[in-house]
């Protein structure tokens, strides 16, 4: 993992009620990098995330809509939220319920733009 990579998820996974953060692959859902808590399946996790991230972006494209700068998907025991950055890579992250989303989301966006 290159020190960019680390950098960028270390820091969104040091955001309160965030239990990690990962570079996924938008084309086969593979973990790049990661930055997760122990107990957090990252690969199931990238596998979803890439999976939704590209069926919501035929969907918007399909209505003739620009594509979404970030995906939330909100469950009863926490979130996991992608945001789309360089080399067809997504920043996905994995929060609990009460996590600080306002936050995870501007650090995910910096680390987008690093990435890029």
């Amino acid at each position: 993992m290159t020190a960019v990579y680390r950098d960028a998820l270390e820091r969104v996974s040091a955001i309160r009620g965030v239990h990690g953060a990962m570079l996924v692959s938008t084309e086969d859902g593979l973990v790049v990098a990661d930055s997760l808590m122990e107990g957090v399946d990252g690969r199931a996790v990238a596998a979803l995330a890439a999976s939704l991230v590209g069926r919501l972006r035929r969907t918007t494209e399909s209505a003739g809509l620009r594509p979404p700068r970030l995906f939330h998907l909100r469950a009863e025991k926490g979130s996991i939220l992608a945001v789309p950055a360089a080399n067809d890579l997504l920043v996905v992250a994995v929060a609990q319920p009460d996590a600080n989303l306002g936050l995870a989301r501007l650090e995910m966006f910096a680390a987008a733009e690093r990435i890029g």
